[in-house]
């Protein structure tokens, strides 16, 4: 491996037979990928005295964060919410100077039952028979015992993890009661509410994971705690803030085709190739969510444990739904904003207005086979059946938005989905502790390998931070 060498990087202009006139740039670490994880360790490494090159295949920073203005409408695309401890991405927050403000929550949230009955509560229970309700709390402490019993980084370590990531999440809850509507709100909070996958596509020990990432598996049921707070002009802002700082250290259009490393690469470090670019560097950082690894090429190949590892991991797939409304009606109702049933094809809704904003904003999202659904039905039909769902919830007002937009990461060329990869059955336990492991000089950190913060930007930044420090310390 070549010594670390000057703080910036350097240029030079080579041939390359095949694709003509490339350019060339050397520094000492090149990263793929402009997300919250990528340019949180380019961030570090710059402090540190090092040179980084990052390249984004995309024509924006942020990744799974972005911001946009659809019909003059602000819309946070992407991830938006601030848990209270989410500790890496506050500090990244006040670090970069960014305002935060409480999600609207004042008023009576709404369920709907599986007779289709709109029923008005407060608190975090759901409106349910009282036997249902026992088994919800009952399930909740359960977890939460497991839960404890789980370190979040390295959740394969439990006795039982491999039994664990034997069973379904789904299967996992048959044994535990026999009332289905408990165990569909239940299923709902890690399913469709978070893995975006249906509860007997993932392992009980994904689940744990799940919950284990936000502190236990009360937090995740608390709406009020997971999606507590967002980001004055949306979170895509600490991406662009930290674009900023690093300057022309960010390219973008540039997606990495090739990854040449290994002892016939001179001073066996690594060169990423982009279609006019060769960056020559020691270390190569890969931020991308781990199911784009195999759009780059490498030479040689990654070890056969790789290979197999990334074939065990698969996005969830969810619609994030955004109307705006003139104004926001249901609080003139009471309503706060929050919606929950696992009968309905939006699953949970929230007042999602924006700070300061004279209009009404909800988002509703609608996951896993529900969303498969609905995207065999024309444009117009499906926003049809989203708005008429949302209406259960808020009434005929909510059929008639001034904007209306979705969310659909699943067509994203450089995201395929949404939120994060998770494992398939089995692969937690079996493939778990290698998925961060570096290959030789080629290095891995993305929300989706995060253990605390897990599929949220907190991750992501925790993933960054990590990854940098052990490039500074050699390893």
């Amino acid at each position: 491996m070549r010594a670390f060498g000057p703080t910036r990087p350097t240029h030079a202009r080579t041939k390359n037979e095949e694709t003509g006139i490339m350019e060339r740039i050397d520094t000492d670490v090149v990263i793929v990928g402009a997300g919250a994880a990528g340019l949180t360790a380019a961030t570090k490494l710059v402090a540190a005295g090092r040179s980084v090159v990052v390249l984004e295949a995309r024509d924006r920073v942020g990744g799974r964060l972005w911001t946009d203005t659809i019909e003059g409408a602000m819309l946070e695309i992407g991830g938006q919410w601030v848990s209270p401890d989410q500790d890496a991405l506050i500090e990244t927050l006040d670090e970069l100077g960014l305002e935060t403000y409480s999600r609207y929550r004042e008023g009576e949230n709404v369920y709907i039952d599986k007779k289709g009955e709109r029923r008005l509560f407060e608190g975090e229970i759901f409106p349910v028979p009282a036997k249902t309700e026992g088994e919800i709390v009952g399930l909740i402490e359960k977890l939460d015992e497991l839960v404890a019993q789980i370190d979040p980084d390295e959740p394969w370590a439990h006795p039982k993890a491999k039994e664990l990531d034997e069973i379904s999440f789904a299967h996992w809850l048959e044994t535990q009661t026999d009332d289905e509507e408990a165990r569909l709100n239940i299923g709902m909070f890690i399913a469709g509410a978070m893995l975006t996958k249906p509860d007997h596509a993932f392992s009980a020990l994904q689940a744990l994971l799940m919950a284990a990432s936000a502190g236990s598996f009360s937090n995740l049921v608390d709406a009020d705690f997971i999606l507590d707070k967002r980001v004055v002009g949306g979170l895509q802002q600490v991406p662009l803030g930290l674009a900023e700082r690093l300057g022309e250290r960010v390219r973008l259009g540039q997606a990495v085709r090739t990854i040449r490393w290994g002892t016939d690469v001179p001073g066996a470090g690594v060169v990423a190739v982009t279609d006019t670019l060769e960056v020559h560097a020691a270390r190569v950082i890969l931020a991308v969510p781990p199911i784009l690894f195999s759009r780059i090429s490498y030479d040689p190949p990654l070890p056969r444990r790789q290979h197999q590892l990334h074939q065990h991991l698969s996005m969830g797939f969810v619609i994030k739904v955004h109307a705006v409304y003139e104004t926001p009606f249901w609080r003139d109702a009471g309503l706060s904003g929050t919606a929950f049933s696992p009968y309905e094809l939006c699953h949970e809704s929230y007042d999602n207005t924006n700070h300061d904003d004279p209009r009404g904003t909800l988002v509703g999202f609608v996951s896993d086979e529900e969303a498969d659904g609905v995207f065999t039905l024309s444009t117009e039909e499906r926003k049809a059946r989203i708005l008429e769902s949302l209406s259960h919830y808020y009434g005929e007002q909510a059929l008639t938005p001034v904007v209306y937009y979705e969310s659909d990461w699943g067509s994203e060329e450089w995201t395929r989905g949404a939120y994060a990869a998770s494992f398939d059955m089995g692969g937690l336990a079996r493939y778990g502790a290698d998925l961060r492991t570096p290959v030789g000089p080629i290095h891995f950190a993305c929300s989706d390998m995060a253990g605390k913060g897990y599929q949220h930007v907190d991750g992501a930044i925790r993933m960054g931070r990590l990854v940098a420090a052990k490039i500074l310390e050699g390893r």
